[in-house]
């Protein structure tokens, strides 16, 4: 995805003008763009990874799982610094037209929201270190249904960002209703547990922590879906009213 343009023309030879100097240039911040795009899809599809593995562990309470999940935090900060270093070039070498301004600035955004979305996957596994033995998590199931619903909004906006999809972008923006939905069931099963038995308060507030931060995934995805929207139709929406 990128503003739209006529393809780059790199090749094309215009003597003595300063023509075939703007076309060298359009061609490389192409070049750039494409590949600050590149890396912000590869970091978004590793966030989704995250979350997946992250809510798996909880669920199944498995330590070794979860630490991976935690370990992966740093190479998406890495990947996150990256882009950030990519797009100062970008702005500082290139000089972009408004346009495509707008472009590096949206993907700066969304490789942020990208980074917060990883640490709330760090925040679900690491609760697998403090959830006590025991019977399972309360509402395990809609636990289960939420991470994966998380995860799927991930990719669904990372491919509404590539199509530059407004209309796509909506429709996962939606999909945010249903984690919050989810959320309150988790809660009221978590609260209902703990109140049967103070045995399980300690369990019941880690899963309500842990749906805490899938209902914050789905947030920050809408937050993506308004600069896909931004985007592709110059137009500032709010789609978490």
């Amino acid at each position: 995805m990128g503003p739209s343009r006529e393809s780059p023309m790199d090749e094309t030879v215009i003597e003595g003008g300063g023509v075939a100097n703007v076309l060298r240039s359009r061609g490389a911040l192409d070049r750039e763009e494409r590949q600050i795009k590149d890396e912000v899809l590869r970091m978004g599809s590793r966030v989704e990874l995250q979350i997946a593995t992250a809510i798996r562990a909880f669920v199944a309470r498995d330590g070794a799982l979860a630490e991976t999940v935690i370990a992966g935090d740093a190479e998406i900060n890495e990947m996150q610094r990256s882009v950030t270093d990519l797009i100062a070039a970008a702005i500082a070498t290139q000089a972009p037209v408004a346009r495509d301004l707008r472009f590096l600035l949206a993907l700066n955004h969304v490789a942020s929201e990208l980074e917060r979305i990883g640490d709330h996957a760090v925040g679900v596994a690491k609760q697998v270190r403090r959830i006590p033995e025991g019977p399972p998590v309360p509402a395990a199931a809609e636990l289960a249904r939420m991470g994966e619903l998380a995860a799927s909004l991930v990719g669904g906006i990372l491919r509404a960002l590539v199509s530059s999809d407004s209309e796509a972008a909506r429709a996962v923006a939606a999909g945010d209703d249903e984690i919050d939905h989810g959320y309150s069931r988790v809660f009221t099963a978590a609260v209902a547990e703990m109140q049967a038995s103070p045995a399980a308060v300690e369990r019941g507030a880690r899963t309500i922590l842990v749906a805490h931060w899938l209902e914050r995934i789905g947030d920050r995805v809408t937050n993506i879906a308004e600069d896909v929207v931004h985007l592709a139709t110059g137009r500032v929406e709010d789609l978490n009213p």
